[in-house]
């Protein structure tokens, strides 16, 4: 038996006082007042297999390495003279992409979102307005 599954076998048999004991010892303050036994030792077993699989490693630099790596980039890049169209209320908006922000109507904005606002009147998303995401 690993020490991993070794350790975790030794946390459900603790009482609620050693868990508590524990938890500061992991955690550096006290448990959450009136949390159950139960939700102590599933965040200790939480904590036991993170220090497993990150060694001497900082949870904050493994979560930085995965959102790097796994987060989707906000949408596709759009060049310069992209013109992206939408139909809205049975008229189509027009809006073109420049170099820094976009152009809609003579008027330059800084985002997509804040001529989605004026175009609706509402708080959208200016990218899933205009179809860019979903």
């Amino acid at each position: 038996m690993s020490s991993v599954a070794a350790e975790l076998d030794a946390l459900v048999q603790l009482d609620r006082a050693a868990l508590a004991e524990r938890w500061v010892r992991a955690f550096g303050c006290p448990p959450p007042r009136g949390s159950r036994s139960q939700l102590l030792v599933l965040a200790l077993a939480w904590q036991v297999q993170m220090a497993d699989l990150l060694g001497s490693g900082s949870p904050d630099r493994l979560l930085r390495s995965l959102r790097r790596s796994s987060v989707p980039s906000s949408g596709p890049a759009l060049a310069p003279g992209t013109r992206l169209l939408r139909e809205w209320q049975g008229r189509t908006h027009q809006v073109t992409v420049l170099a820094s922000g976009f152009e809609w109507n003579g008027v330059r904005y800084r985002s997509l979102s804040a001529i989605a606002r004026s175009i609706t009147g509402t708080a959208w998303s200016g990218p899933l307005f205009f179809g860019l995401r979903r």
